[in-house]
């Protein structure tokens, strides 16, 4: 077993949360050990497709479908997923996971310094009080310990470093930001916006607020959006926020930060005599090597999932069911947006309009349902729509009937506009809904992960009304509903997936309390999506990266003082 050295903090996972986790606590001047999984993606230089056009591909950008089926069967249903960001995604024969009998869970994985923040769809939405105090109202679940007065300092904190575009609308349930420029609304958007607002004056269609650089950043290096729209295969401009383009390089700064790659962590080593967490164990997945490290604390942001993974993996003779896990809580009340696509429809009237660039970000329809008065049919919650204008490019042709000039001549034109609504659906905590050890191991011994989940009558009955909502919003708007669905995907086809760890006032029904820090384990924080004790209908990582820098915020504080 070979010793590193002692550090002041081991942060897990290099992802949003861990990239967020390094800064922080090395600007207020700790020294910090960063362990990732995956192997080193460096700025700029290591984004190997970045700049690839098509037939610079094999498979001409669409990916060898038999190596994928073989080796990527659930990564290749993501939709960020394709032969120029293959390499940021997880090969799934490499790392398996389980699935409960009768249930589906696609897991979605991004395994290289940087993590997800590489292949995010960078929509940022601030939760509110509806949010927040959803599990109260209606019992599902247990009580968040905050309220959106205690994040919202931290929501600015994050936005002003991050850099998020959008449009500032008034509205209670969705809290307007500190906002770079919106990005513009196409004109197809803009006409449905102005006829739901006038059919529906409870309904605000806005455009998606994204962490996308409308203006430059020169002072963290980055330059704004190209409007090309290939995110997921890394910005050597730093247009988006990542890691690699904004968090590690602030922490690295310090001179307080070590990163170590290729290193699966298994174990956080727990001292039952301080009641301490001291440090954690991993495996060099190149050369097989066990490595093992030193802190006075530990922050866990391996992922939502992952986070939860280890605890449970972690147990020992003091904690026999996981670590920090007096509450036997651990691992249940997962949650994952239920959703699809609500509605499909045909926009007439806007033949010769074209726009141009490709823009990165879409719409969105904050929640209307369930607001001030329940008026849901069947469910306490609620649901909120995104998508967009798009309009038919000459890839349209791959769909199309026909041979010879007319044929080409015609995918020359301009095509037709159609309108997308796809809805993201709140997900109720559910302790059936869960994380458990299975009892298969991967290549390197250790126990796999089995994810246990479904979604009930309330999410069927949202994904219902949205359905029905989102035809007549887009027939208001003079649109031709083509096709829609009122049924989910699979668990995790939204990328959302949270819980496992959940923060809460009672010990007894929960893991973690009002600073992300452990109830059993005083140095012990987890800030990704574990920590979350409801899904809201909103995309959730502007909340993950706000409660981490407020957490170790905390964990300094409380360092310093002796308590931890």
């Amino acid at each position: 077993m070979t010793n590193d050295t002692q550090f002041d903090a081991i942060v897990v996972g290099s992802g949003i949360t861990g990239g967020w986790a390094a800064k922080e606590l090395t600007e207020a001047g700790l020294t910090v050990l960063m362990v990732e999984r995956g192997r080193n993606i460096e700025h700029q230089t290591g984004y190997a497709t970045e700049l690839k056009a098509p037939w610079e591909m094999p498979f001409r950008g669409q990916g060898d479908a038999a190596l994928y089926a073989w080796e990527y069967p659930v990564q290749m249903l993501n939709r960020h997923f394709n032969e120029f960001t293959e390499g940021h995604f997880v090969n799934d024969a490499e790392q398996p996971y389980q699935k409960a009998p009768g249930k589906d869970f696609d897991w979605f994985r991004s395994y290289q310094l940087g993590g997800r923040s590489l292949t995010w769809g960078r929509q940022c939405y601030r939760w509110s009080d509806y949010d927040f105090g959803a599990n109260k109202r209606d019992g599902f679940g247990a009580d968040w310990p905050i309220r959106y007065a205690d994040l919202a300092p931290w929501y600015d904190k994050v936005e002003d470093f991050v850099g998020v575009s959008g449009a500032a609308e008034g509205l209670p349930q969705l809290p307007d930001g500190r906002f770079l420029p919106a990005m513009e609304l196409n004109c197809v958007e803009q006409a449905v916006r102005e006829r739901i607002r006038a059919k529906y004056p409870d309904r605000v269609m806005t455009i998606g607020r994204t962490a996308n650089l409308t203006e430059a950043r020169p002072e963290q290096g980055r330059a704004h959006c190209q409007y090309r729209s290939i995110c997921a295969r890394g910005c050597s401009y730093g247009a988006y926020f990542s890691t690699q383009s904004a968090t590690l390089p602030a922490a690295k700064k310090t001179g307080r930060l070590k990163v170590v790659t290729d290193a699966q962590v298994h174990k956080v080593d727990y001292d039952a005599k301080t009641g301490r967490v001291t440090g954690v164990r991993w495996i060099d997945t190149r050369t097989g090597e066990h490595k093992v490290a030193y802190a006075r604390m530990v922050f866990l942001n391996a992922g939502a999932f992952n986070s939860v993974h280890l605890m449970l993996n972690s147990a020992s003779e003091a904690m026999p069911r996981g670590l920090a896990n007096s509450s036997g809580v651990l691992g249940t009340h997962i949650v994952d947006h239920a959703n699809t696509m609500a509605a499909m429809a045909v926009m007439p009237g806007f033949e010769g309009r074209t726009s141009f660039g490709n823009r990165p970000t879409g719409i969105v329809i904050p929640r209307f349902r369930n607001l001030d008065r329940l008026d849901g049919d069947g469910f306490t919650r609620g649901y909120s729509f995104q998508g967009g204008a798009l309009q038919g490019t000459w890839t349209r042709g791959k769909r199309m009937g026909g041979i010879g000039k007319d044929y080409k001549d015609a995918l020359h034109q301009i095509g037709p506009w159609t309108m997308v609504l796809v809805v993201f659906a709140d997900s109720m905590p559910r302790a059936s809904n869960r994380l458990m050890l299975s009892r298969r191991t991967d290549p390197r011994g250790v126990r796999q992960l089995e994810i246990a989940f479904e979604h009930g009558k309330e999410e069927m009955a949202a994904l219902a009304d949205a359905h029905r909502e989102a035809t007549a919003m887009l027939t208001a708007a003079g649109g031709h509903v083509i096709m829609g669905f009122d049924r989910p995907g699979h668990g995790g086809t939204s990328i959302h997936e949270m819980g496992g760890a959940r923060m809460g006032w009672d010990p007894k029904t929960s893991v973690l309390n009002r600073m992300s820090q452990a109830h059993d384990i005083p140095n012990l924080f987890v800030t990704d999506g574990a920590q979350m004790s409801s899904s809201a209908c909103q995309n959730p990582s502007l909340t993950y990266m706000a409660l981490t820098a407020r957490a170790c915020a905390a964990a300094v504080s409380m360092l310093k003082e002796g308590v931890i």
